[in-house]
């Protein structure tokens, strides 16, 4: 579906976003780890080759097809599900990088399975996490995010095969011969948006939709980021907020994909910063017993804005990378549950720990689930002086 050529200038665009995610420098003998769905090797052997070219050493893991998950989540005993190899713990230590291409077989072979079982292996892994983030905070690790097309990625989009891997190509510059300069071009308008926004002594957010009418509070010593390399394509503006100062309503019009599962029509309603009501027009068992997986899977951990003037990106791609970057008429707003990003912090991030962020009402979760709504909206920021004014609408910042 992708040219060698077009797969060359992929491979390149994950380096740029490895390094640029990157606090500090990428080293000769860094150890950087490419996982990888089979349909994306072509692009997986590209990037082998290229970090052997940089003097890193590359380790590859070849993901778990549909029918090992499927085996995995039916055939295994809760010592199986739980499991986890040894010397994982040592070779995440050692981890300077982790480059992720996915590219699905199948995207609901896990509809039938128990929710619960699916979320045992999520929290039995949330140490290895902890170490990776610990490990960014620190400037000794950054990863990224890709995804190759599939069929199965175009038929739950309804496209063709084709038309699939166009939207990727014009969504990441892949058309064109300097790919990376269009990638440093928008990363410069971010940061004027990102510096713009942290201006701002924002006591609250306010986003309407027809559908939405939901209070953010920002919380202290927090900033926005996004396009920082983390994904690609990333064209979204964040922040992970005070989780105690959510309430309303959120609707999710777009579709997620999630854990072999599918669930459309998400409603959640907040008070006192937690789920108290939730609901889905299909796949409602499963959000359910997502956000019940721990204490924090009930809880916001990220709210986020994509402006329509940077993505290309203007149709559902049954991705949560692509459609968390949605474009079209309005752009985006998305929430995650679950987790928040210590990068979002405003001082070091060297310095936070795990007391501290409690304080400051970051949340913690195994669960980090983007729920995205792509409807016609207003997000008004009521400042700490208590004026209000309106920073979003119609799918554009407004500074």
């Amino acid at each position: 579906m992708l040219t060698d050529q077009q797969i060359q200038r992929y491979a390149d665009v994950l380096l740029w976003g490895l390094k640029t995610a990157r606090t500090g420098k990428i080293k000769k003998g860094n150890v950087i780890m490419i996982r990888y769905e089979l349909p994306a090797i072509r692009l997986a052997e590209t990037l082998y080759g290229k970090l052997l070219q940089m003097d890193l050493h590359p380790i590859q893991r070849l993901l778990p097809t549909p029918t090992m998950e499927t085996h995995f989540y039916t055939r295994s005993n809760t010592g199986q599900l739980t499991f986890v190899p040894p010397g994982e713990e040592a070779l995440y230590y050692s981890l300077n990088g982790s480059i992720a291409i996915l590219g699905p077989q199948c995207l609901t072979h896990l509809s039938g399975i128990d929710p619960s079982r699916i979320a045992k292996p999520a929290k039995s892994r949330k140490f290895l996490r902890d170490i990776l983030d610990q490990r960014e905070e620190e400037g000794n690790f950054s990863w990224t995010l890709a995804v190759y097309p599939t069929e199965e990625l175009a038929a739950h989009a309804g496209i063709s095969s084709q038309e699939y891997a166009r939207q990727i190509i014009k969504a990441c510059f892949l058309n064109r011969r300097e790919p990376i300069a269009h990638w440093n071009e928008i990363l410069k308008k971010a940061r004027t948006l990102k510096n713009w926004l942290n201006r701002l002594a924002v006591d609250k957010f306010h986003v309407e939709s027809p559908n939405v009418d939901l209070i953010v509070t920002p919380g202290e010593k927090r900033r926005w980021i996004g396009v920082s390399g983390h994904n690609i394509p990333s064209f979204e503006l964040f922040t992970s907020p005070d989780w105690r100062g959510t309430s309303g309503v959120y609707f999710a019009d777009q579709p997620s994909y999630r854990s072999g599962n599918y669930v459309q029509g998400i409603r959640l309603e907040f008070k006192n910063g937690k789920v108290v009501r939730a609901s889905a027009e299909a796949g409602e068992t499963f959000l359910k017993k997502q956000i019940a997986m721990d204490s924090g899977a009930n809880k916001i951990g990220e709210f986020s804005l994509t402006d329509r003037s940077f993505s290309k990106i203007d149709r559902f791609m049954a991705n949560t990378l692509f459609d968390e970057n949605y474009g079209g008429k309005y752009g985006n707003s998305h929430i995650a549950l679950g987790a928040s990003y210590s990068d979002t912090y405003s001082e070091k991030t060297a310095e936070l720990t795990k007391e501290n962020k409690a304080e400051l009402g970051f949340n913690d979760s195994a669960l980090h689930w983007d729920i995205v709504n792509t409807e016609k909206k207003r997000v008004t920021a009521i400042l700490k002086s208590g004026q209000k004014k309106v920073i979003y609408e119609n799918g554009r910042f407004l500074n």
